[in-house]
């Protein structure tokens, strides 16, 4: 089964760019820093326009009903699942072994001591209803040429990727297929099938040889510099043995997570983009001194300013409510108001700038104190301003995150 030529845009926010560059990518771009895949039925440039425009305009709620709604299409959607590994690892065996199936049967994938998978094949299971298991040919390169393994494979269209090895001592191939998901911010496992060749002539009993070979991973992947993944110890020919139940329970609880991870980071990125934006454009009215032309009074009342940034950006008490009530979720509001109500506390009284000191500001000021007289109080009161905005689009963002998590995990707990 041959496989398209366009790439998808990175999912979460702080990925690092993937291998390839943009240029050769076929997007529908509605930002320069935001594409999305011109083929994307859920998150399209009238979805996204949506959410940009609820988020500059301050209304959350409309982000939880945009958000609601199309994670209804994602709970429907197909989760990609790449298994990949050096040249006669064995990925099409265990394939099969993680489907049930025989090697002999119709729809099996097709295996033996030559290279069978010369190019990437889709396979499903009843087992994973809505999931693609996707053979890759083997990476049987050298290592200066993974990087072209890597953009030839796709890798950033999957939602999955299993490496086979076949030895805990990783090979460099491994070493650089496991950087790059890391790198890549992919989930990955790290699968060691042939199992049964080591227990046989092994002297150790199988729990210490087990253990060994789990260690050498770990140790290995730690080695390079890699977070451990969930590592499995599994024999292709014993489908229902070792670690191969675990695997496939893991699978069936992190599926769901596949799905919704994907949409929550590129929405937040959307939601992210848009309030730095806010933010540039109100330090561009403080820089100017006109903060008067966004709303403010006096300017020199830091808790007027406070009051009014976070109207701004849909996180006042008020408009909180009206977002729980939206998510008809008894704690949410709780969860989301918490960081309001402090920040609240500290604006009873207009803001001065000795209270400033509780807020961390102070600290700059006392340790640089001897050069203290070269800033004027123009400038303190700028960077006064500047820091409470930040403040409160800090705050913006930790209730995005808490909102639109909540808003996708509810329809599946519905």
């Amino acid at each position: 089964m041959a496989m398209s030529t366009s790439k998808v845009a990175p999912l979460l926010t702080n990925m690092e760019e993937a291998v390839g560059s943009v240029e050769d990518k076929e997007y529908t771009c509605f930002s320069e820093s935001i594409p999305i895949h011109k083929n994307s039925s859920i998150l399209s440039v009238e979805v996204v326009k949506n959410i940009e425009t609820a988020v500059n305009e301050g209304k959350l709620g409309e982000v939880v009903s945009i958000v609601k709604d199309i994670s209804q299409e994602v709970s429907r959607s197909t989760v990609k699942i790449a298994v990949t590994g050096d040249s006669g690892n064995g990925m099409s065996s265990f394939i099969n072994a993680l489907r049930f199936i025989g090697h002999e049967e119709e729809d099996s994938a097709p295996t033996g001591m030559v290279r069978t998978t010369q190019k990437p094949a889709c396979y499903s299971s009843s087992r994973f209803p809505n999931v693609d298991l996707w053979d890759l040919p083997g990476t049987r390169v050298t290592v200066p040429s993974m990087e072209n393994y890597l953009e030839e494979m796709e890798f950033d269209k999957y939602d999955l990727i299993i490496i086979i090895i076949t030895s805990e001592q990783f090979s460099s191939n491994h070493v650089k297929l496991a950087k790059a998901m890391q790198r890549m911010r992919k989930r990955f496992y790290v699968v060691w099938t042939k199992l049964d060749r080591h227990l046989g002539p092994s002297a150790h009993s199988e729990p210490q040889l087990l253990r060994s070979i789990q260690e050498s991973i770990q140790e290995n992947l730690q080695k390079e510099g890699v977070k451990v993944p969930p590592i499995f110890l599994v024999s292709s020919f014993e489908p229902s043995s070792h670690d191969f139940p675990e695997l496939r329970d893991t699978l069936k609880k992190d599926i769901p997570s596949m799905r919704y991870d994907g949409l929550l980071g590129t929405v937040f990125q959307i939601c992210e983009k848009t309030i730095n934006e806010i933010v540039e454009s109100i330090n561009k009215s403080i820089d100017e001194d006109n903060l008067k032309s966004i709303g403010i009074s006096n300017p020199d009342n830091l808790g007027e300013c406070q009051k009014l940034f976070q109207e701004r950006f849909g996180v006042d008490d008020r408009s909180l409510h009206q977002v729980a009530l939206i998510m008809s979720h008894p704690d949410v509001y709780s969860r989301i108001a918490k960081p309001s109500q402090v920040t609240q506390r500290d604006q009873q009284d207009v803001w001065t700038h000795s209270q400033l000191y509780r807020s961390g500001i102070q600290y700059f000021y006392t340790t640089f104190n001897n050069i203290s007289s070269l800033f004027d109080s123009r400038r303190r009161r700028h960077m006064s301003q500047k820091h409470v905005l930040d403040e409160v689009a800090k705050q913006t963002k930790n209730i995005l995150r808490e909102i639109l998590k909540q808003s996708i995990i509810l329809p599946q707990e519905g």
